[in-house]
Order: C-alpha cells, then sequence, then structure tokens
C-alpha cells in the first residue's frame, strides 16, 4: 500500500480525463456562437434605434432651420412693394438709384436677391447688375405675382440645375399695378450645412421632385430615380460588401453603394418632405467593437482550456489562478474603456443638441406673422374710413370729412410704427452699449409681443415710472431678453382660465424690471438658468432662452434671477446698475 502511493507522488498530479475537457471546450465553443449571435442581434438593434432617433432629431432641427429661412424672407416683398422710394421709381420711370437701394436693403435684410420689375416685366433694379434690362415676362415670380395681390411663393429651375427659390409681390400704387418685386431665398447654404453632418439629405415638393440635396444629381428628380442613380458595383466589390453587410439589418437604401437607413419627416410647408440617409458603417463600427472583446474573451477561455489538456492537475489549478487574475485585470481594464466610451458619447450628445438652434431667427418669424395679421385690421378699417369719407364729400359736409382722414393718418402712423419696429427687432445686436430708458426698451417688447398677447385670453399689468429709468445696454438684446422672458410668462399661463402678467420697472439703488405670472411657478430653480434644460415638451423648446439672456445680463454687469411666488406663479427680475452721466460703469457682483 504504501509502495503504491509511494508511485503516485512520484508520478504526479492525476491528470483530468480528457474526454471531459473535450466536453467541456464544446461547451464553451457552442456558449461562444450563441453569446456572440445574440449580442449581435442586439446590439445592432439598440445602436441602429439611437442611429435612427438621431438621425430624426437632425431632421427636425433641418427643418426648423429651412421654415425659419423662409419665414424670414416671406415678409420681406410685403415691406418692399410699399417703400415709397420704389414706387416713385416706377412712377417716374427713373431707376438711377433703385439698385443701389435694393443692395442696401440686401445687405440689411440678409436675402439672396433683390430684383425690380416693371409692369412690362423688364427688370429695371437688381442686387446683379447683370440681369437690370433683362425681361421676365413669362418667369412664374411675374406671373403669378400679377394674379395675386399678395405675397406669392415659387420655385423654378435654372439652366445650371439648381432650383430658385423666391417670394414676390405686386407693387400697387393708386389701385394700378406698376411692378413686381422678386425676394430670392438662398437655401443652397442650407444644403452647405447639412452635407457636412449627414451622409445624404434631399428635400421633395409635393410632386415628389427633389428641390434640395446634398447630392447635386438628384436635383430635378424623384426619389426612386436619384437612389437609381449610382455607379454598379463590380462583383469583387459586391462580395466584399455582402460580406461586411451580413451582420446588419436589412438596409433601406443604397446611396453610393453603401447601405444606409431611411428618415423622412413633414415640413410644414406646401407639401414639402425631408429625406435624409444615415450610413450603417458607424453602427457596424461600435458592434464589431463589442464583438471583438467578446471573442477574445472566448478564446482566452479556449485557449487556457487546450492548455490545461497538456498540463498535470497543480500546474492547472496554478494557470487557473494566474487566469483569474488576468481576467480581473482584463475587467477592470474593460471597465474603464466602457466609462470613457460613455462619456465621449455624452459630450456628443450635447455637442449635437448645441447645433440645433438659432432662437431668435425663429422667433422673428413667428412675430412677423403675427405683424402681417396686425397689419391687415388698419387697412380694413382704412378702407372703411375712405368710404365713409368720400360719401361724405358727395353730401357736402368736409368738416366730417376731415375726421376720416385724420384716422386713415393715425392708422398709417400706427402701421408704419409696427413695421419700423419688426426692422428694429430683425437688426443683430452689436457689442457697444449706451444709455437705454428701460421703459422704452419695455414698451418695445410689449409692442412685439402684441400679436401673440391679443390671441391668448391673457391681463397684461404694466407698471411704470412717469421718470425715465436709465442704464448702459445694447438696446437689441436688452429687449431680446425681456422678450424672452415675456414668451415665458405667455407659455406658463396659457392653460390658464385667467392668465395674468404683470410686468414693472423700479429704481432704487438699481434699475429693476420683474415680470410675474400666476402659472405653475418653477419646479427646479437650480437648474434654471443651465443650458438645455427646458420644461418644455419636446419640440417646443430648447432650454437655451433664459441661459442666453442670463450671460447677456452679465454682460451689461447686471444679473438675472427667479423666484416662485407662495400664493403660485414665479417671477423673474432683470437687475442692472443705474446710469449716471459722469459716473464709471459698475457691474453688480454675481449671486
Amino acid at each position: 500500500m504504501e509502495d503504491s502511493a509511494e508511485r503516485q507522488r512520484r508520478r504526479g498530479p492525476r491528470l483530468v480525463n480528457p474526454w471531459w475537457l473535450r466536453a467541456t471546450i464544446g461547451l464553451i465553443f457552442l456558449a461562444a456562437l450563441g453569446t456572440i449571435w445574440t449580442t449581435n442581434a442586439w446590439l445592432t438593434d439598440r445602436f441602429s434605434e439611437n442611429t435612427r432617433v438621431r438621425s430624426e432629431l437632425r431632421l427636425a432641427l433641418y427643418s426648423g432651420n429651412l421654415m425659419s429661412e423662409l419665414q424670414r424672407n416671406s415678409v420681406v416683398p410685403l415691406l418692399l412693394a410699399r417703400d415709397p422710394a420704389l414706387i416713385g421709381a416706377l412712377n417716374g420711370n427713373d431707376f438711377s438709384t433703385t439698385s443701389a437701394r435694393l443692395m442696401a436693403a440686401q445687405k440689411e435684410i440678409g436675402a439672396a436677391s433683390i430684383r425690380l420689375l416693371d409692369a412690362s416685366g423688364r427688370v429695371v433694379g437688381a442686387t446683379d447688375r447683370y440681369q437690370i434690362g433683362t425681361n421676365s415676362v413669362a418667369a412664374p415670380q411675374y406671373v403669378e405675382a400679377l394674379r395675386s395681390r399678395d405675397t406669392v411663393f415659387t420655385v423654378s429651375e435654372l439652366a445650371s440645375g439648381i432650383h430658385e427659390f423666391a417670394y414676390s409681390r405686386a407693387v400697387v400704387s393708386e389701385g394700378r399695378t406698376l411692378g413686381v418685386i422678386v425676394v430670392g431665398a438662398d437655401l443652397t447654404r442650407l444644403e452647405r450645412s447639412w452635407a457636412g453632418i449627414s451622409d445624404a439629405v434631399a428635400v421633395t415638393d409635393s410632386e415628389g421632385v427633389i428641390i434640395l440635396s446634398t447630392e447635386p444629381r438628384w436635383r430635378g428628380l424623384t426619389l426612386p430615380e436619384a437612389l437609381a442613380v449610382r455607379d454598379a458595383p463590380s462583383a469583387i466589390r459586391r462580395a466584399f460588401q455582402v460580406t461586411a453587410d451580413w451582420t446588419s439589418s436589412p438596409a433601406d437604401a443604397y446611396v453610393q453603394g453603401r447601405a444606409v437607413m431611411q428618415s423622412e419627416a413633414r415640413v410644414p410647408f406646401r407639401g414639402w418632405r425631408m429625406i435624409s440617409f444615415t450610413a450603417y458603417s458607424s453602427v457596424r463600427e461600435r458592434v464589431n467593437a463589442i464583438l471583438a472583446l467578446q471573442i477574445m474573451g472566448f478564446a482566452i477561455l479556449l485557449a487556457g482550456a487546450f492548455w490545461v489538456l497538456s498540463r498535470r492537475a497543480r500546474i492547472q489549478s496554478q494557470a487557473y489562478m494566474r487566469e483569474s487574475a488576468d481576467l480581473r485585470a482584463l475587467n477592470a481594464r474593460l471597465t474603464r474603456e466602457i466609462a470613457e466610451r460613455e462619456r465621449v458619447q455624452k459630450e456628443l450628445r450635447v455637442a449635437e443638441q448645441t447645433m440645433q438652434q438659432s432662437s431668435k431667427l425663429a422667433a422673428l418669424g413667428e412675430m412677423s406673422a403675427g405683424v402681417s395679421h396686425e397689419l391687415n385690421q388698419p387697412l380694413a378699417a382704412m378702407k372703411t374710413y375712405l368710404a365713409g369719407a368720400r360719401l361724405l364729400l358727395q353730401r357736402g359736409r368736409p368738416e366730417e370729412a376731415l375726421s376720416s382722414f385724420q384716422r386713415i393718418d393715425d392708422l398709417i402712423d400706427r402701421m408704419g410704427a409696427i413695421t419700423r419696429q419688426l426692422k428694429s427687432y430683425a437688426r443683430k445686436g452689436g457689442e457697444a452699449v449706451e444709455p437705454v430708458d428701460l421703459r422704452a426698451a419695455v414698451s418695445s417688447a410689449l409692442t412685439m409681443m402684441e400679436p401673440q398677447l391679443r390671441t391668448r385670453p391673457i391681463r397684461v399689468v404694466r407698471q411704470v415710472p412717469r421718470e425715465r429709468v436709465m442704464v448702459m445696454a445694447d438696446r437689441i438684446r436688452l429687449e431680446q431678453v425681456l422678450i424672452n422672458l415675456l414668451r415665458n410668462a405667455v407659455d406658463a399661463v396659457k392653460d390658464r382660465r385667467e392668465g395674468t402678467i404683470e410686468i414693472s420697472v423700479e429704481a432704487g439703488a438699481h434699475a429693476y424690471v420683474s415680470v410675474r405670472d400666476n402659472g405653475p411657478g418653477v419646479s427646479d430653480l437650480e437648474k434654471l438658468f443651465e443650458p438645455f434644460w427646458t420644461t418644455k415638451k419636446p419640440g417646443e423648446g430648447t432650454g437655451l432662452g433664459l441661459a442666453i439672456s442670463s450671460t447677456i445680463m452679465a454682460d451689461f454687469g447686471g444679473r438675472l434671477t427667479a423666484h416662485n411666488e407662495t400664493t403660485g406663479g414665479a417671477v423673474f427680475r432683470v437687475e442692472l446698475p443705474l446710469h449716471v452721466p459722469g459716473q464709471p460703469r459698475q457691474a453688480l457682483a454675481a449671486e
């Protein structure tokens, strides 16, 4: 018995049964196949959905930018068609200064081009002097503008294949059509910005024809025709493509030989639709990275099992201990890499959301539509007063007719004030500051918000002192802050039956402007001025307005604070140093 034990000790530890090792290796192999297949399907679906969501968010941003550009240019023909200088030039047939005036208007408004056509369709003034003298009597901008006395939008294809987008309106004076003003909208710059981010973007009209696209060959084609415009891949190239895409979801389409997913959104303008194509390559790279880690892990296990097959039990135990330490180190390294990957993805999402707003232009487009509606009411009243004055003159009552003419003159002054306010707000604010009366800034902001306030049952209470309250600020940016606070207050009380907004101006140690509402209040005051934090529904706000307003106040040496009332509602308070001539400006301490 002792001799048998001694022989066993000299032989060394008993080897593990190779049959069980082979069974274990087979189970590991099957588990690896099942795990990799399941992980690939799950990660592909998850990352594809994330990519699709980001694509839809980009489409919403692109659609908003497109609508903002169209709305910004839609009001320009109405303003230029009533320009006395242009009307006088058409009446007097003197166009020596017309082109210079149109160039000045183009520089101030930011339109792509402006043309003035006389009654015969001849271009008598243009920002592009090469177009002066050409005849556009058959152009759709001219024909459609003469048919309608309102502003019309036309899309025409040029000889180069590029589409021209223009707003036109007939110039009418004393019931006689003198000509047509045509304002072109530059949408190609949007194409260039889209091309720098998305793989491919196209905009189709109501008939399905592509009018805007980051792929120049697609313009003028329908979407199926555009997708068919691609080089036929060779057999070797197609084989590589099939090998690369065997684990991907079925592609929605192929753009330049690459499998892409297709996202579509409706543009709320004349039945337009926007389509974007996003390549699956980014999804495949992320999935392959994780699959590679899994394969590496299973490869280590299999290598360890084969290595164990040729060793004794004691060596096998030591190898398992070393392998366990290696796996722990690998797990820690993978944990760090996953944390770094999550941080990079979070920064990417923040960077994408930062590109989504041009809030001031969007607000200007919304208010421009309201101002256009406001101008229709004085026009209707003027027509009524003119009819009454004509009747009074026919009956020999000129004194009473003069009162009607006075009312008409008051209405004209009111219309001029509205258009001047819109034109002033459209200008970009500067960095220079000057003495500004807070009362005038509040009055201007209320005037800009008047169309929105009239459409809702909201009571506005204004309290301002009789004396001037002067501060050092840029008037345009100060009005932007006040308009943003008023818009937030309107949104806060829109569901109230008796909504109330109070705006007051006070002067003490400093100058104060308070905007108070009786809404539900602010849920989280600590995050209120953080960028991209908002309580509005998706699509209604971006969370940049208050952050921008707080930065503007800091630039003026002031601050913007907020608190909730105990009786309900929120109060936003603007505090600025008072301007005293001869004394240096002092900034307030930040809270």
